[in-house]
């Protein structure tokens, strides 16, 4: 993978477009879930003591005083959104 930078953008975004074209013509559609999402969902999800919640989540408080993290991936996200 590489980072896409301004010039090379453009001609992604093309592509991304025709395959969501493709997808649903097929019966896909689209789904997008919060970057953030309260911890207790990865915890519940993936459990306390793995590679995953101790070294890939980043995680802090927010103003209101919850507990959220920068989603590791989106399997949860997508399973807690059609749950």
């Amino acid at each position: 993978m590489k980072d896409l930078f301004p010039e090379e953008r453009q001609l992604w975004v093309e592509m991304e477009n025709a395959a969501r074209e493709e997808f649903e013509i097929a019966g896909y559609h689209e789904i997008r879930t919060p970057v953030f999402e309260d911890t207790r969902l990865f915890v519940r999800s993936i459990g306390e003591a793995t590679d995953i919640v101790e070294k890939e989540m980043y995680t802090f408080g927010d103003a209101a005083g919850s507990t959220i993290t920068l989603r590791p991936e989106n399997t949860a996200s997508v399973m807690r959104a059609y749950l």
